[in-house]
């Protein structure tokens, strides 16, 4: 699992690299200060953020054999996942309709393969998650499972720091 995350994290820098790149190379409109809603991003992250709490309390119950306790946070942990899908899906149907696109220019471009990129990954980690917990409906889990619980929450840790940095270096410091 390290070294898949060490290559996305390079994979995701190359992408925020190019985004950082390009962003401000675009000739025509909209630009990031015409389309972005900070309070409304600020509060996806923060959803996004509470789950990684959700995944914490997660690991604990299944290292305790609480396996209810284990399915009520994973399924918390799923839910907070798709609530931060259902932000980004908003957020982009406001920037279609607001004139910007992939292809209209390259903050565009690079803003939705960046973006869209990380929302891929949130839902592959909201389906993982969602596995665990019919996996454990399926056979007995308990402590010697946490293992599996472990390395998701790996992944669904990584994927909310990498939203952390894109928020930061996309969002705020467009305005600073």
């Amino acid at each position: 699992m390290w070294v898949f995350l060490a290559s996305d994290t390079m994979f995701f820098g190359s992408l925020i690299g190019t985004y950082l790149a390009y962003k401000d190379r675009s000739l025509v409109g909209p630009l990031p200060v015409d389309v972005f809603d900070i309070p409304l991003t600020t509060v996806s992250t923060f959803v996004l953020l509470m789950s990684s709490f959700l995944m914490v309390l997660s690991l604990h119950a299944i290292r305790q054999n609480d396996i209810p306790k284990f399915r009520l946070w994973t399924a918390g942990v799923a839910f907070f996942g798709s609530i931060f899908l259902g932000f980004q899906v908003y957020e982009f149907v406001h920037f279609v309709n607001a004139g910007l696109s992939i292809h209209q220019n390259l903050f565009g471009t690079t803003f939705f393969i960046l973006t869209g990129t990380h929302g891929v990954h949130v839902t592959v980690g909201v389906i993982w998650l969602v596995a665990l917990i019919m996996d454990s409906y399926l056979r007995p889990l308990g402590a010697k499972d946490s293992v599996y619980v472990e390395i998701a929450g790996l992944y669904w840790h990584f994927v909310d720091i990498v939203w952390i940095v894109i928020f930061t270096v996309v969002y705020l410091v467009e305005f600073v």
